[in-house]
């Protein structure tokens, strides 16, 4: 099982069993040790994770951590766990004082579903007020999960993690500026726009005034971005036919072994995300990859008379193609591989139309 499928398990596990965790040793059981696990580090092993990690800070003794990962006896990441109903604004000041006290240079906020990962970019060996990257494990996609595998034991770099740390968080602040600025535009963001369009001086008045024009030509462009590509989409759906018969495949357009046909990791990875979405209607052991010349197939159990999805990514443009009760082919266009998350219950209801049959 890979990662992005462990995952997915995790996450069933999180939906289905929070209402029943109430404490939060608990949700250090339940929630944060498996999670830890899944990163592949051994929580029974006192040489790599050790839970209540004491941090000694200045004349204050036994200071303790709720666990401390390791790597050659050195903490590398410390996580401090809050019950998972607990809002985790407010709670960094624990996770600050022995963040300095051991060193490290990754440390974790969590309450078990959503994980707060803090460095120190702004002042060495002094923990950053804000993460530079947070994930919720109920609403996961490829990025997030691409994400999290720098932190998996196998993966672990240190330099490169610090560097991807410092692209993350300041991304993450400009487009939350920049949201902000879109739906009510600040002072400097509309004088910005006003200096390059208006040749007067700008004044307080002139200043209110384009702060109503801003607003609009933001909206108006948002507007006209999305208008672009529904009609795009639609123009796609229109040249292509809707829907087709799907004929079965034949056993010499199976991949295995066969000249001229290419598995791209693109193709991998949707098929990852499948399974994924899968792994909570049935066993993984039924969701079977077929590639051909044309297109990449995914089965249930095997099936060529089972058709669950189907990945059109030899061409310029990405498509899903999905299958209806009849066996018949919708396609639609994907910009990028996380959006298959956006079927899962049309892939879900077509594994159940075998299912019912």
């Amino acid at each position: 099982m890979d990662f992005a499928d462990k995952l997915a398990e995790l996450k069933e596990k999180i939906l289905k069993l929070k209402d029943q965790v109430e404490t939060e040793e608990a949700t250090k059981t339940a929630f944060v040790m498996p999670l830890i696990s899944t990163l592949g580090y051994d929580v029974f092993d006192p040489s790599e994770v050790v839970p209540e990690y004491t941090a000694d800070i200045g004349i204050k003794k036994g200071e303790k951590i709720d666990y401390c990962i390791l790597k050659e006896a050195e903490p590398i990441i410390i996580i401090e766990c809050k019950h998972w109903k607990e809002n985790l604004d407010g709670h960094t000041t624990q996770l600050h004082r022995y963040f300095h006290a051991t060193k490290t240079r990754f440390g974790i906020l969590t309450n078990g579903i959503v994980y707060r990962f803090y460095t120190d970019l702004d002042e060495k060996n002094k923990m950053d007020s804000k993460p530079f990257f947070e994930v919720s494990l109920e609403n996961l996609n490829e990025s997030l999960i691409n994400e999290l595998k720098r932190f998996q034991k196998t993966q672990f770099d240190l330099d490169s993690i610090v560097s991807s740390a410092s692209d993350l968080k300041y991304s993450k602040q400009i487009r939350e500026i920049l949201s902000q600025d879109l739906k009510e535009p600040s002072e400097e963001f509309v004088k910005y726009f006003a200096s390059k369009v208006y040749e007067g001086r700008i004044t307080q008045k002139v200043s209110e005034q384009f702060k109503g024009i801003v607003r609009k030509s933001c909206k108006h462009l948002i507007s006209e971005i999305i208008s672009e590509r529904l009609q795009a989409a639609l123009n796609t759906e229109k040249v292509m036919a809707t829907s087709e018969e799907i004929p079965e495949m034949k056993e010499e357009e199976v991949s295995v072994g066969k000249k001229g046909i290419v598995t791209t990791p693109e193709e991998e990875e949707a098929f990852r995300i499948v399974k994924a979405i899968l792994v909570k209607e049935i066993g993984l052991s039924r969701v079977f990859p077929r590639d051909t010349k044309s297109y990449f197939g995914v089965l249930l159990d095997n099936n060529n008379r089972k058709p669950i999805c189907r990945f059109h990514f030899n061409g310029t443009n990405k498509y899903l193609g999905l299958i209806d009760e009849s066996k018949n082919e919708e396609r639609f266009p994907l910009e990028t591989l996380d959006q298959i998350y956006n079927y899962a219950d049309k892939i879900c209801k077509t594994v159940s139309f075998y299912e019912e049959a």
